[in-house]
């Protein structure tokens, strides 16, 4: 038999990604539990074309299901109820797109988002996401590290953190007006360098092997899995590199109880509440809800926690 005969014809970008195989009965579960009539025709154009991601970044967790995901959303740009995303987002448009790398930089560049991601290395992220609320998830998230967006910019020696903006479009965010503004608009964020560079810092593009949804921070939005999930700044339009602390929207609320680091932390209770358990949305009942202890890091510790070194974590929380 000739060598020829195992060679294959197929694109790689059309064979189904390793993670996807393996876990694809629970995507068409959760598919069908959100009501969508998920197919796996409509999955695998996105998803194929995303590589796996190291086994270290990723969870065999029970995804929670698509439609609590697209539908139990920290949005407030389109409200402060966890249903006002999705209910009020559909006027938003997040394409044409661009990101503006600037500050520190040797090379800094606008990009179009889409143009953006032809260049990068996407991959499938499932991931555990902790609310600062005491609530969490599983998500599998598909987007690029955000080290291969800095690294084209060419950060500088003097450059120490990462500062992030949302885009601000009263007309189409409706959570931004009226006389008393729950924020200080833009929502802003911001990381120091070290955690930007992170490999488990991710810019996602995607979720569910779809494009990202409005109310999820379509077009592009920042995944950080060992912090709160405020920290996961959305709908990105600025990305800044700094030798300052950046101004983040939490923390100009109320400083003592939304820290610049907001690392998931079971031992630093938040001011009105524990933070020692959490409950996983999409599971459990009304009557017996999925109550678990909440992990240092949310679990990634082994990847993260050499960052924070002779640091003082109920000071720096």
């Amino acid at each position: 038999m000739s060598k020829s005969f195992f060679k294959s014809d197929i694109a790689s970008s059309e064979i189904t990604s390793q993670t996807f195989y393996l876990r694809r009965r629970e995507f068409i579960k959760t598919g069908i539990a959100a009501g969508i009539g998920l197919s796996l025709g409509g999955l695998l154009p996105d998803i194929a074309s995303a590589k796996d991601s190291a086994d270290g970044f990723k969870t065999d967790e029970t995804l929670t299901p698509k439609d609590s995901v697209l539908t139990y959303n920290n949005f407030y740009e389109f409200g402060t109820g966890k249903s006002d995303p999705s209910s009020y987002s559909g006027n938003f448009k997040p394409r044409p797109w661009t990101i503006e790398v600037g500050g520190m930089v040797a090379k800094p560049a606008t990009y179009d988002i889409d143009d953006l991601i032809k260049k990068m290395s996407i991959e499938e992220r499932v991931y555990r996401m902790r609310c600062v609320e005491a609530w969490s998830m599983v998500i599998p998230w598909q987007g690029f590290q955000l080290s291969e967006l800095l690294k084209l910019a060419e950060p500088l020696g003097s450059a120490k953190y990462v500062a992030f903006e949302t885009a601000l479009r009263p007309k189409e965010m409706p959570g931004v007006g009226g006389a008393f503004a729950v924020l200080d608009w833009p929502y802003r964020e911001g990381l120091r360098l070290d955690e930007a560079m992170n490999p488990l810092t991710l810019l996602a593009t995607g979720l569910y092997g779809e494009t990202l949804a409005n109310q999820n921070g379509a077009p592009v939005r920042l995944v950080v899995p060992w912090k709160y999930g405020f920290k996961g700044i959305k709908s990105i339009v600025k990305i800044t590199l700094t030798d300052k602390e950046p101004v983040t929207a939490w923390k100009m609320q109320n400083a003592s109880e939304y820290g610049f680091y907001a690392n998931v932390n079971p031992a630093v209770d938040h001011p009105r509440w524990s933070q020692k358990s959490e409950t996983r949305i999409g599971s459990g009942s009304f009557f017996s809800p999925d109550r678990r202890d909440t992990l240092p890091f949310n679990g990634y510790g082994e990847h993260v926690a050499q960052l924070y070194s002779g640091m003082d974590l109920t000071k720096n929380y």
